[in-house]
């Protein structure tokens, strides 16, 4: 599958404010600018196992395209949603369980880079992904 691989993040774009907008304090902010966020990404079919390591944590996630399912960000915030297959997108609606508001995030792949965008209250921030 297209998404399976090893991806570091390359270069992130407006990703502050976007975390700003999340609630997410100035010194969470400060390291995750400098997380060195790597994602494996393995699919069999509509199953995706992911792993995501950073300079913070480590953790193991499996969903199911369209079937939800309860996340906790690296700063915390819980939320829950699902992934769906939108073409060649992966597209993620989550609603944060401590206000109820809607965390939007697409992954695809451009010119051999993932490319991972997301929407918070009007905020859109992206991070960009090579393969290693």
């Amino acid at each position: 599958m297209a998404f399976n691989g090893t991806w570091k993040v390359d270069r992130s774009e407006n990703y502050d404010k976007f975390m700003e907008q999340m609630g997410i304090n100035i010194m969470k902010r400060k390291l995750a600018e400098h997380d060195n966020l790597k994602i494996i990404i393995e699919q069999t079919g509509d199953n995706f196992h992911i792993k995501e390591s950073s300079t913070f944590r480590t953790k193991d996630i499996d969903f199911t395209l369209g079937v939800q399912f309860d996340y906790s960000l690296a700063d915390g915030t819980e939320v829950s949603g699902m992934w769906e297959m939108e073409g060649e997108m992966l597209k993620g609606n989550f609603t944060r369980k401590d206000n109820k508001k809607v965390l939007t995030t697409t992954r695809c792949l451009v010119g051999g880079e993932l490319v991972q965008c997301y929407n918070y209250e009007g905020v859109d921030a992206k991070r960009i992904f090579k393969k290693q």
